[in-house]
């Protein structure tokens, strides 16, 4: 009894300690400014923190993060110093009126990368480009009948 509540108690901190996971994709360039400015002016992000070297920004409604760092900056440790090379990275934003959004987007004059379309498995979708060279995916799921 009592290993069976030593387990018990285990696994509740185990599944506590990654319930409370979260994940902030940081992207290392140049481009601080510009991407500050097509994050907050094209899709809507806020700031939640910036310095001299470094931009942390929200999505509209505060669920996740992207994060900016300069290149060769000297509090980073060798690992964070190269700067990303622009190619190899997506993100995905998923709306819920992606047409609502592409007519938004055409709207700014965004460049379009990729026409709004429907796919087979069931996304709706259109994508643009940041300034570093990421594809940002522009989604709004439907459920296929199968």
């Amino acid at each position: 009894m009592k290993r069976l509540l030593l387990m018990l108690a285990f696994s509740l901190f185990i599944t506590n300690l990654y319930a409370q996971m979260k994940l902030n994709a940081g992207i290392v360039t140049s481009k601080i400014t510009e991407s500050k400015k097509f994050y907050t002016e094209v899709l809507g992000f806020g700031v939640t923190f910036e310095n001299d070297f470094y931009l942390l920004l929200h999505t509209p409604n505060k669920q996740a993060e992207i994060s900016f760092l300069l290149p060769e900056h000297a509090s980073q440790q060798p690992l964070f110093r190269a700067p990303f090379a622009g190619k190899g990275v997506y993100l995905t934003i998923e709306v819920d009126n992606v047409n609502e959004v592409y007519e938004k987007m055409k709207a700014k004059k965004v460049d379009i990368k990729i026409a709004i379309r429907d796919e087979p498995w069931g996304d709706r979708h259109f994508a643009i480009q940041d300034p570093n060279g990421v594809g940002i995916d522009i989604v709004t799921y439907k459920a296929v009948p199968l």
